[in-house]
This record gives structure tokens, sequence and C-alpha cells, in this order.
């Protein structure tokens, strides 16, 4: 598998309109790992610390110029990832770190007013064909899972999203929302093939009452759910399970991070335009 420098060819684009056979570059490593490993932990971090260099290390070096060793090596360290969930072996793996080149993401998603599984198709299509490195699906509408699915059967990049957009459609109030609610749809996701997700776990309750003081509030949609759950519960946010979704994602290679409620008041935010392909 020849790495393709950030833009898939032709055969390895999805296709809008969700029909025909799409690559799986990294089934047979899969496969292979999956009879070896005895313990169930597939990360790359994982192997990496058993001083192991995985096809997506070699592949990742090859495509960031890099050598293999210094991949492992920062991988181990915590300074690159490699988003690459074992139910994905539709994906040609990338990187993300300060060693590697700096990479750009897509947000797609379907809205409560429209759902459709071809459009989020399409957005996949536009997405990739221009460059993007990843691709979140921030679907809120219906049809969450159906829509996540097509998307991750399609994509040669990685698909992340935020759990909390699912959580809170199972259930009927936002103070119903729970730990094990939350725990379920990660562990849902990772095992759809989710590359990587958005936890939102920075806000604490005893910061609420300087949120309130904000010009720009919180920005964040999942950031606003919680501010909401906690102050009606008056508990911190059910998010902060980061040990146990950390080892849900491990499982499967699905990196989390923790996303961020706000941004600074009264602070334009600078922009670089990137040229668009001819």
């Amino acid at each position: 598998m020849t790495p393709t420098n950030g833009t898939p060819g032709t055969s390895s684009r999805p296709n809008g309109s969700g029909n025909g056979t799409v690559p799986k570059p990294r089934a047979e490593w899969l496969a292979r790992r999956k009879a070896d490993n005895k313990d169930g932990n597939f990360s790359q971090m994982h192997y990496a610390r058993q001083g192991l260099i995985t096809e997506e290390m070699l592949y990742v070096a090859e495509r960031e110029k890099l050598t293999p060793e210094l991949v492992r090596d920062e991988v181990t360290r915590g300074r690159m990832i490699i988003p690459a969930n074992i139910n994905h072996p539709e994906l040609e793996p990338m990187c993300i770190g300060v060693a590697s080149l700096c990479k750009i993401n897509s947000n797609i998603g379907n809205s409560a007013v429209t759902s459709n599984i071809d459009e989020e198709l399409k957005k996949l299509h536009t997405s990739v064909h221009f460059g993007a490195d990843t691709v979140m699906d921030l679907s809120t509408g219906g049809d969450i899972h159906d829509i996540r699915e097509a998307i991750l059967r399609h994509s040669p990049v990685p698909i992340g999203t935020v759990p909390i957009y699912e959580a809170i459609s199972r259930v009927k109030r936002v103070e119903d929302l729970t730990a094990n609610v939350m725990l379920e749809v990660i562990e849902e996701q990772a095992a759809q093939g989710v590359d990587y997700m958005t936890i939102h776990a920075g806000v604490l309750i005893q910061y609420l009452p300087l949120v309130s003081k904000r010009i720009t509030g919180i920005v964040s949609r999942g950031g606003a759910i919680l501010a909401q759950w906690m102050r009606i519960i008056r508990r911190t946010s059910p998010t902060r399970i980061s040990a146990t979704s950390a080892t849900s994602c491990a499982r499967t290679t699905s990196p989390s991070r923790s996303a961020t409620a706000c941004v600074p008041d009264r602070s334009p935010m600078r922009t670089t335009k990137r040229s668009s392909p001819s």
C-alpha cells in the first residue's frame, strides 16, 4: 500500500452516491493483528511502547518523510497519534503530532431539520477531495447511527465524533444524562469504527458563575449541554470519566481529546486563508 501524500487516489475517494466498492487497505494488517493479539489492546501507543513498529507507523513514516523509529518514539511519548480504529479498515493511516505536517479537519453532519445519508457522503467526498486530513461527523438530527456507519464505510480518512451529541438524543431531558449513557455511546461508536472523539470534560461546576459573566458565554454546544446539566444536578459533569472512556477507546485505537467550551473574550480570531485546488 503506497502512501498518497494526503490526497487519496480516485479508487479511495468516497462515492457521493453511496454505491461502489470501497477499498480496505488495512484489512490484512488488522486480520493478522487480531489473530496475534492476546490482551485486547490494539492501540498504536500500546504497540509502540513494546518497541514494535506497526504497518500504520511504517505507512505514516513514508507519508511524512520521517523514519519509522521516530514515528514509533513520538507515539510512545504521546507527542504523536495515529487515529486508526481497528474497525475502520477503509482508513489510510495518517498522524497528528509536533514532528509531522500540519493537518486540516473538516466538519460535516446532519441537523434536526435535514437528515440524508447521500448528502453526508457528498460532504465527505468534497472534504477529502479538497484535502481534509480528518473529518468529524457532528450529526445531531435523526439516523445518527446509520449516517455515521455510511460515512465510516466510505471514508479513507479518520472519522471523529462528539459522543454527547448522540448521548443527549437518547434521553428525554438534559438532567437524565448519566455517565453510563455516555459510556454506552462511546463504546458503541468505538466498536463501529470511530477513530477519535471529542469529550467535553473541561468545564467544572465551580466555574459556572464565571461563565455566566462572559460576553461570549459558552460557545460549545456540548459544553452548554453539560453546563445546563451541572446547574440542574448540582454535580460535576458526567463526562469526567476520562480514565474509563480512555480504556474503552484504547481497545480499538480511538484517541479522545478534551474540548474547549469557551474562547477568550474580546480576542479576535486570526485565520490564514488557504488556496483551493483548481
